[in-house]
């Protein structure tokens, strides 16, 4: 899709993830068992045939960077185009611009050297198999300004509080973008807008000395904008806190859930490891767990997602817990509703419990 290039923006993420985002952006935190979040907004721009694609970072980006490295996993290594990490590293001493958008007014060569026409601009808190193709078509047959995609919430929950909503009127226009507790009509923070036009509101806000695209930008400017809305119908995921990252996770082991995700439409691609699969003991018990590779399993495994390289010694308990890479579980220990980042280890007969609402999170590389 010549057409249409890809910004991955990540300046509004704050550190809902608590300890999941001491060292690291909310994008590269690990998800079910073997992916990072920025995996899925990714897998599904390379699956709508975006060739270009740039991720605007702020801060702690040094693990997404390792994670991404030249964009080869996802077919993005390319002579022309491609991949594009672009930190904030601006030093032009005349540069006016604010917030967000400094992003685009010093990335510009981005886009002046790109030859698509349209930009599909995307977080990835919002996690989803979405098809922007079929986004795309109806964007340029609707004639619109801009599309921005939504979903309506049958059922609205704490993750949904604070999300931007769409207000509509009866053509699909968007009328409003509020954070109205009792819309339904749920902003993907997912929008495609003509190049040129981006530019132009992006030098308009400087201008004006506003910070934000999306508030300053295009809110601001419905009146003068056709601004329509597409229904996304399909699986979605809102990560946006600890109890929403435990909760959405743990629903993967619902096989209709891991189903919508990762099996009706294309793959979600990801960082490859090349470990042995996962070995398991005599002793080993597990049940209704997702296991990546790598793990030796030696205790038991009881609703649980671990991801590579973990090990569960003999006499050991993980029970509806989420245990990330290269983590030991020694002897005795038990672990319940707990969330355990990166290279963590359990010494032997300790006991971790936490509740579902409430998990108990530990920090990465700590010996407890």
């Amino acid at each position: 899709m010549e057409k249409l290039m890809g910004v991955i923006h990540l300046d509004s993420e704050q550190n809902l993830l608590k300890e999941l985002t001491y060292f690291r952006c909310g994008a590269a935190v690990p998800y079910g068992s073997r992916y990072r979040l920025i995996d899925f907004v990714l897998s599904n721009m390379v699956n709508s045939q975006v060739q270009d694609i740039a991720v605007f970072t702020r801060k702690k980006y040094r693990s997404l960077m390792d994670h991404l490295g030249n964009g080869k996993p996802w077919d993005l290594d390319r002579k022309r185009g491609g991949l594009f990490i672009l930190p904030p590293d601006w030093n032009d001493p005349t540069d006016l611009s604010k917030g967000d958008l400094q992003h685009f007014h010093n990335n510009r060569d981005f886009f002046d050297r790109g030859l698509a026409e349209y930009v599909l601009i995307t977080g990835t808190h919002h996690i989803c198999n979405i098809n922007y193709e079929k986004v795309f078509q109806e964007h340029l047959e609707s004639g619109a300004d801009v599309t921005a995609i939504y979903q309506p919430i049958q059922i609205l929950e704490h993750e949904h509080a604070s999300e931007k909503k769409l207000e509509l009127n009866e053509k699909g226009e968007v009328t409003n973008i509020t954070t109205d507790t009792s819309n339904r009509n749920l902003f993907m923070d997912m929008f495609i807008i003509k190049k040129s036009l981006l530019m132009e509101l992006v030098d308009y806000c400087i201008a004006r000395k506003k910070e934000n695209l999306l508030l300053d930008g295009i809110i601001e400017n419905l009146s003068s904008l056709t601004v329509r809305s597409y229904e996304y119908k399909g699986y979605l995921a809102v990560i946006n806190s600890i109890e929403s990252y435990y909760k959405h996770s743990m629903s993967l082991l619902d096989i209709d859930v891991y189903t919508q995700l990762f099996l009706n439409r294309k793959p979600i691609y990801t960082k490859p490891k090349d470990e042995p699969p996962t070995k398991y003991t005599k002793s080993a018990q597990t049940s209704s767990s997702l296991l990546a590779n790598g793990c030796v399993i030696e205790g038991t495994v009881e609703n649980s997602i671990l991801f590579r390289g973990v090990h569960v010694h003999k006499g050991a308990v993980v029970r509806n817990s989420i245990i990330m890479q290269r983590c030991e579980i020694q002897e005795g220990t038990l672990l319940e509703n707990v969330i355990l980042d990166k290279d963590i280890v359990i010494s032997p007969r300790r006991t971790f419990i936490g509740a579902p609402e409430n998990p108990y999170v530990v920090a990465k590389r700590k010996v407890m």
